[in-house]
């Protein structure tokens, strides 16, 4: 039978701490990957054929909140107006036209320079979504008298 020599203290703690940080630095790997390759890797995970890249816009994109009453004045957009009911009830009339009532999830484009309100009704607050680019061209107030319109549905 052979004898073994007895592992020094030292060469035990060199052993467990060496492989343990062996050990660390391989699972550090996908660690190490910057977060804007991650974030490049994710994004074609979810595109075929390409991936979609971030265009400079001037584009005006808010969420707006009318409570119950309110509306803007009349305007028009250089180049147009998307809008979206979020929440709520909107009026809209484009000048000349009927008073126009829109529910959530319903999209209406305004055509550049085209004048027009929009805004809550009466009875309940108003979330719109606004989509625009350029100028705005503010006018005068809308009347009562055109705000409580009978609304076409």
């Amino acid at each position: 039978m052979t004898s073994r020599k007895p592992v020094s203290r030292v060469a035990l703690a060199t052993f467990i701490f060496g492989g343990g940080a062996v050990l660390w630095i391989i699972g550090q790997g996908p660690a190490a990957v910057s977060a804007a390759a991650q974030a490049q890797a994710q994004a074609q995970s979810y595109f075929t054929g390409g991936n979609p890249s971030r265009v400079d816009t001037k584009m005006t994109v808010s969420s707006l909140k009318f409570p119950k009453g309110s509306r803007s004045n009349w305007h028009s957009h250089a180049t147009g107006q998307l809008l979206m009911v979020q929440e709520g009830r909107a009026l809209t009339q484009e000048r000349g036209g009927a008073v126009r009532e829109v529910q959530p999830n319903q999209p209406w484009w305004t055509a550049a320079n085209v004048e027009h309100w929009h805004g809550a009704a009466q009875d309940v607050d108003l979330v719109q979504l606004t989509i625009y680019e350029g100028a705005v061209k503010w006018l005068e107030p809308v009347t009562d008298a055109q705000y409580k319109a009978t609304p076409k549905k």
